[in-house]
């Protein structure tokens, strides 16, 4: 299956459904990405903080060498933890080592951590990485138009993408807006909600009508909204069921009932996250 992409304001095209690794560990890891490849997924994302890009890297070279897929056809992003933020240049070799990849297709400050007050310089050796040819597109997660404007406004780079905590009940329309106006990509992180909305009446009606699973209704969802998603799953049978999404054609009508789904955020505050 052919997943769809969009195109970052860098000129890259980009898969709207990836598969996240958060929380992945040993040998999941390793036989999740690789399934997942099979499957027909392009985009694997990981981080520093996974403790998992050793696993990942693997994956996915034992794919290229099998003939599943060449590098040029995958798009990997890994991710600056927050300790990190003073010593980028450093950080993103040690990515890349435990990876053993020779670059990242999109390297993202995982958290602005705006109580520290380093998230500015940090994108701004992101960009400098860029600019030396070290890696393809930067980016940054948990951001908000705050500390967005800041780092645009200090580097004169606007990321190509922000991931952010979204899913049916939470979808930052304001932060979606302030995307659309500077050309950034929506990435959807925890995009299904941990599963904790599947028994909402909209999602559950929605469903219904296409029959549907509420994962695949949530995802599509999330995409028609223009977003890109990246669930994360240990089931090789909840990848086929997160590739459905792809398929599945809400209407408008289906995408107010969406709109209907209460909820609220789950994680961390950018804001104030990690304290």
């Amino acid at each position: 299956m052919r997943i769809p992409v969009t195109t970052l304001n860098d000129g890259y095209d980009f898969p709207l459904l990836g598969l996240g690794t958060y929380k992945l560990t040993g040998e999941d890891v390793e036989r999740i990405v690789r399934t997942a490849i099979e499957l027909g997924y392009r985009h694997i994302d990981t981080a520093a903080l996974y403790d998992n890009e050793v696993e990942v890297g693997k994956a996915i070279n034992d794919a290229i060498k099998a003939g599943d897929v060449t590098r040029e056809e995958l798009f990997v992003t890994t991710k600056l933890w927050n300790d990190d933020q003073e010593r980028v240049a450093a950080a993103y070799q040690e990515s890349l080592e435990r990876l053993n990849l020779e670059f990242v297709d999109l390297y993202l400050v995982h958290w602005p951590w705006p109580q520290h007050g380093t998230y500015v310089k940090a994108f701004e050796q992101l960009a400098e990485l860029q600019g030396m040819g070290r890696l393809q597109s930067v980016g940054v997660a948990n951001f908000y138009p705050e500390v967005l404007d800041e780092i645009i406004e200090a580097t004169g780079i606007t990321p190509v993408l922000n991931q952010v905590e979204l899913h049916a009940g939470f979808t930052q329309p304001e932060l979606r807006a302030y995307h659309e106006e500077h050309e950034i990509v929506t990435e959807a992180w925890a995009p299904i909600a941990r599963g904790s909305n599947f028994d909402d009446p909209a999602i559950r009606a929605v469903a219904d009508a296409h029959e549907a699973t509420p994962a695949q209704v949530s995802l599509a969802y999330l995409m028609k909204l223009g977003c890109s998603v990246v669930p994360k799953t240990a089931n090789p049978q909840r990848l086929v069921e997160n590739l459905g999404a792809v398929d599945l054609a809400l209407t408008d009508e289906d995408v107010a009932t969406l709109d209907g789904v209460r909820g609220e955020r789950l994680s961390g505050d950018p804001l104030t996250f990690p304290g």
